[in-house]
């Protein structure tokens, strides 16, 4: 058994470890329904691991599409993990069922801490990890399975397992975790650290998520609440989210629910009445929104929509849009997905949407975010 480097070391992003030429390769893909089509892609880019993960299910049911971006910080697997359980978690929860979505995306929110503790979570992420990967501030040298067998593909069944793990508070890792979850004409998204959802209607860009960072009044309030501090921008002078799945030693205060923690895997839920006016929706990481600002992003690929139908190659050229020549500044030099969905019009010509009366939500700022 061996210990690595200090975990707190690793979520501070820009001392991360870059590569001396960035890795291009993306992995893309997309599809459609009869009522969108989408597009993605993701790339490693400079950083020396990739820890971004995503989620693009088409027919969660008969009426839903869900879509999720992860991004991970100090290690990629509550990333892999949310991408894997949480979309299950929304459809299984009885709140689902009741017709009542925000409560079921919120539940599942906080599901993810719950399931990845204990020795069934360790043993879940241990093999996400790439089984002899870092996490949690150790790597194992073996993988303990019980001898029931694997039940990973029954999102209702995960029972308590006796091991040498059982004591297993959860990772010191974690993610952001923003997604979109359409169904019928009505758009839901729940989003807990700094990845974004925008939208466009009529070439505007608005945002359906806010970013989740210390300097926000709200979030300053809970952290000094909570016991921590806020020094350089960062909580406890370490991670500079304050929402986020895992990051389980910022949320120990025995005192508090999991609501009212240091950092809290508690979404912002926005619903959102879908018109012939929307365009299309995006779902990013950071990554792409430390380049570009919100409207800035609606305009490329609105020019890029004009000449290229295919939407995973839209994506690609955002991503390589992005991608700085160099790591002197940090921007451009982090992980990168996005997730392009668009809207199947009614009167088949999408560049000429049908105007609709309908309160606005509110229009992005125009700028890119800083990464502290």
């Amino acid at each position: 058994m061996l210990v690595i480097k200090d975990p707190v070391h690793m979520k501070k992003k820009e001392m991360g470890t870059y590569l001396s030429s960035p890795k291009t390769d993306k992995l893309s893909e997309e599809g459609e329904n009869d009522k969108l089509r989408y597009g993605l892609s993701s790339m490693q880019g400079w950083r020396a691991t990739m820890e971004d993960a995503h989620a693009a299910i088409l027919e969660l049911d008969d009426k839903t599409s869900f879509f999720g971006v992860y991004d991970g910080h100090g290690g990629k697997v509550v990333a892999k993990f949310c991408a894997k359980y949480l979309h299950q978690q929304v459809l299984s929860n009885e709140a689902y069922g009741a017709g009542d979505i925000e409560t079921s995306l919120q539940r599942a929110f906080f599901r993810m801490d719950d399931m990845m503790q204990g020795q069934r979570g360790w043993r879940e992420l241990a093999v996400l990890g790439d089984k002899m990967n870092k996490f949690s501030g150790m790597i194992e040298g073996f993988i303990w399975s019980p001898r029931s067998g694997d039940a990973n593909n029954q999102p209702d069944n995960w029972p308590l397992e006796d091991g040498p793990h059982s004591d297993f508070s959860g990772p010191t890792s974690g993610c952001t975790a923003c997604v979109a979850l359409i169904k019928d004409k009505k758009l839901f998204v729940a989003n807990a650290g700094d990845s974004r959802c925008v939208i466009s209607r009529k070439g505007q860009a608005y945002n359906l998520s806010k970013d989740h960072k210390p300097d926000l009044e709200v979030e300053k309030e809970r952290i000094l609440k909570a016991g921590g501090f806020i020094h350089a921008g960062r909580i406890n002078g370490s991670l500079n989210l304050t929402r986020a799945i895992g990051d389980m030693e910022f949320k120990q205060n025995k005192f508090l629910p999991s609501e009212k923690q240091m950092v809290t895997a508690d979404p912002d839920i926005n619903t959102l009445d879908l018109c012939d006016d929307d365009d299309f929706l995006v779902v990013a990481c950071d990554g792409i929104w430390d380049c570009m600002s919100s409207q800035q992003l609606v305009d490329f690929i609105h020019e890029q929509l004009k000449s290229e139908t295919k939407l995973s190659t839209v994506c690609e050229k955002v991503v390589d849009r992005c991608l700085a020549p160099d790591t002197a500044s940090g921007e451009g030099c982090d992980n990168m997905t996005i997730i392009l969905v668009q809207f199947k019009k009614s009167n088949n010509n999408p560049s000429e949407p049908e105007p609709e009366e309908e309160t606005k939500p509110e229009p992005s700022q125009d700028e890119p975010s800083s990464s502290s």
